[in-house]
């Protein structure tokens, strides 16, 4: 008898802190879009052709070369993803992965021969943000965001192959989920 109620008392504790743990990285967190005109931002970013669990050692790799060769540090990482991993076998899926660089820093790409560079285009975006506190945030992000843009996208008639971009800002903690309605 006392080992059923240690038992279930261990059964509970554990209970208790995956939903805490699913708590604290977003998973309880309701998903809200809206139409936003934004863009304009710079990124320097490298093509990807494969997996998209690839996404963040490509996004490691451009952020350490910008700080360790040019001195630009940067505190928000972005990936452009152009193709659904549903419809598309996992080697052909294409995406641009990479940093957002501030304005102050813009002068010194110039000097950037390693990566590509290029300007967002200032446009109407669908945008959803979700909480950003570590690499279990971005899984649970997947799991939420997407499904949920898929369904306001079909509820609204929305274009459905337009590319999805995830901004990473790190200094405010958020995902941010971007997808192009206007071009």
């Amino acid at each position: 008898m006392k080992i059923l109620k240690v038992l279930g008392i261990l059964i509970l504790v554990i209970i208790a802190l995956a939903v805490g743990a699913f708590a604290y990285f977003g998973g309880f967190h309701k998903v809200e879009f809206k139409t936003v005109t934004t863009g304009g931002e710079v990124l320097v970013y490298e093509d990807m052709l494969g997996d998209y669990s690839k996404s963040p050692a490509v996004m490691d790799k451009v952020y350490s070369a910008l700080l360790d060769n040019y001195k630009i540090e940067t505190t928000k990482g972005i990936g452009i993803y152009f193709d659904n991993p549903q419809n598309k076998a996992v080697e052909e899926l294409r995406s641009e992965i990479g940093c957002i660089v501030e304005p102050k820093d813009t002068a010194l790409l110039k000097s950037i021969s390693d990566f590509k560079i290029k300007v967002l285009p200032v446009q109407e975006y669908l945008v959803a943000e979700f909480p950003y506190k570590g690499g279990v945030s971005i899984i649970v992000g997947l799991m939420k965001v997407y499904p949920a843009m898929t369904n306001y996208v079909k509820e609204n008639n929305l274009p459905v192959d337009s590319p999805v971009m995830e901004i990473y800002d790190v200094p405010n903690k958020t995902i941010q989920y971007r997808r192009l309605i206007s071009q």
